[in-house]
């Protein structure tokens, strides 16, 4: 089978430009003693958005690794698929996020949650997981609860994970299951149970995705409790090595953290608490790197500058367009966003500094940052001009796009100093 690394963080190239850049940071972590598998991930979404395809990742991905003569593994993620959206990605991927989320809540057949409940009445009364303090109360109401909002869900990751199985055959792929867009997190009794259906379906996820409390908007740092994220992302670290051993899943399954990328604040505790399990995690995403461009550029001055510009004022003038696809995932305040008169004056350091962020600079403005990140559907439509514009510049670029990946993201989660 197709094994994960025990670190592995997942990287976002919408553009497809920066796969050397983000590679490099990766290799600098190997010379740190922290190896750490990358994977290449891209959603149907945009795909369509930029007007790109599956395999134009997988070419990247091949190419950048072959150049830098990184002989390690590698993968390219289906990002967020479901049963209508594998298909264009089932030849060039072999990491698939089966995305269950809008299954969620969804009922089965009776006769398939009498079954499940049936064979998990014996976990009925006081649930035990080594490591959890306190203890799990279970009974036949709380089975049939889980059941009712989950057994759906995991019955279509069945569905789509044998789909992928057909054409791929059963040990060319990694499989992730992905339940984090939804309001609230899972219990950890509801995670040992979800786990228990998705090794009923024959799922052999090797990560998955769970839900936390707190926002994770993109770009920006976490918004909530660190400290209640600690409790849960430990307590789902302990629930799903109990699972393993319970419901023979593979030994290697570990936390999937959908980041948004930057959470800053709680990539300590990750950190901490992987390190006391002894335990792995897959990051995605680390480091948005479509933003790096848009800061090379900006600190390159002249016509990059005036180009990059232009793309946030467009942005502000087609925001609702823009932040609607993206509601559930961004937390914009319009009356913290400057406006183009104010903006057109800036020169590149203010301007790159408004957008790269830097805890306690006082000209980050996590409300921009948020904006431009969803739009780069706008450097999608002159994308003649924005590939000129970073091959010239591709030197700067490149050095922002590793020094995010690396310094604010990699660094911070491992405590590389």
């Amino acid at each position: 089978m197709k094994e994960i690394g025990k670190y592995s963080i997942g990287m976002g190239d919408r553009f497809g430009r920066q796969g050397h850049a983000q590679l490099k940071a990766i290799i600098e972590a190997g010379k740190k003693g922290i190896e750490i598998t990358p994977v290449w991930n891209k959603s149907n979404r945009e795909h369509n958005i930029i007007g790109t395809q599956p395999s134009d990742v997988r070419s990247e991905a091949d190419t950048v690794t072959r150049n830098a003569g990184f002989k390690k593994s590698y993968f390219v993620d289906a990002d967020h698929i479901n049963f209508d959206t594998v298909d264009r990605f089932i030849d060039c991927s072999d990491f698939f996020t089966v995305d269950v989320a809008s299954y969620i809540g969804k009922l089965a057949s009776r006769t398939d949650i009498e079954r499940f409940i049936s064979f998990a009445s014996g976990y009925t009364g006081k649930l035990e997981i080594p490591g959890i303090s306190k203890t799990l109360k279970c009974s036949k109401e709380h089975l049939n609860e889980i059941a009712e909002k989950y057994l759906f869900a995991s019955k279509k990751a069945g569905e789509i994970y044998r789909k992928i199985e057909k054409q791929k055959g059963k040990d060319n792929f990694v499989t992730e299951v992905s339940m984090d867009e939804v309001v609230q997190p899972q219990t950890p009794l509801e995670l040992f149970f979800i786990l228990a259906m998705l090794a009923g379906e024959g799922v052999p996820l090797q990560t998955i995705a769970p839900k936390f409390s707190g926002r994770f908007n993109k770009g920006v740092d976490y918004s909530g409790d660190p400290l209640r994220f600690a409790t849960e992302f430990e307590e789902d670290l302990l629930v799903i090595g109990h699972a393993v051993k319970e419901f023979g899943l593979p030994e290697n399954l570990k936390i999937s953290v959908h980041s948004g990328s930057d959470k800053f604040s709680i990539y300590g505790h990750i950190g901490s608490i992987i390190k006391k399990h002894d335990k792995g995690i897959h990051l995605k995403t680390a480091g948005t790197t479509w933003l790096e461009e848009v800061i090379g550029l900006a600190e390159a001055g002249g016509e990059a500058l005036e180009f990059v510009k232009t793309i946030y004022i467009k942005s502000l003038e087609k925001i609702e367009e823009l932040c609607v696809p993206y509601a559930d995932v961004i937390d914009i305040n319009i009356n913290m966003l400057p406006q183009s008169g104010i903006v057109s004056h800036w020169n590149s350091v203010k301007f790159a500094a408004s957008f790269r962020h830097i805890p306690g600079n006082r000209d980050y403005n996590p409300n921009m940052r948020q904006l431009l990140h969803v739009a780069y559907k706008l450097a999608a439509e002159n994308k003649e001009h924005w590939f000129r514009l970073l091959d010239e510049h591709e030197e700067l670029v490149a050095k922002c796009v590793f020094e995010n990946i690396y310094d604010r993201h990699i660094c911070r989660l491992f405590g590389i100093s």
